[in-house]
């Protein structure tokens, strides 16, 4: 009876710790920002590691073309390709969390929801 009070007091105390230090890594994350661009760099996207949009450059140049085709596809590439760069980092974040919190199954799981 003892050693099953122990567990789940042991259960608790990993959850609590997991539960701050995912909090610091959230907080992190937001601060983090990744680069996507497109078109050679005539557009550049910049997210956070929580997935949010946090800037848009468009060179003007782009805006003389008269191609506004052309202009939404390089968005669209930018935003995704900056999207994927900040799915890693998060991943790798999280990754880096399980193990600290001895949760080492709980890395594998995550890898399937990034791919």
């Amino acid at each position: 009876m003892f050693n099953k009070m122990f567990e789940v007091g042991s259960l608790l105390k990993h959850a609590r710790e997991f539960g701050g230090r995912m909090q610091e890594m959230n907080e992190k994350l937001k601060e983090l920002r990744v680069e996507g661009n497109a078109g050679g760099g005539l557009v550049k996207i910049s997210v956070n590691g929580l997935q949010e949009l946090v800037e848009c450059k468009v060179d003007p140049c782009l805006f003389q073309q008269e191609d506004p085709e052309l202009l939404e596809d390089l968005i669209v590439t930018a935003v995704n390709d900056a999207i994927e760069e900040s799915r890693i980092q998060q991943a790798e974040s999280m990754r880096s969390l399980a193990g600290d919190v001895g949760m080492g199954n709980l890395s594998e799981m995550l890898e399937k929801f990034v791919k």
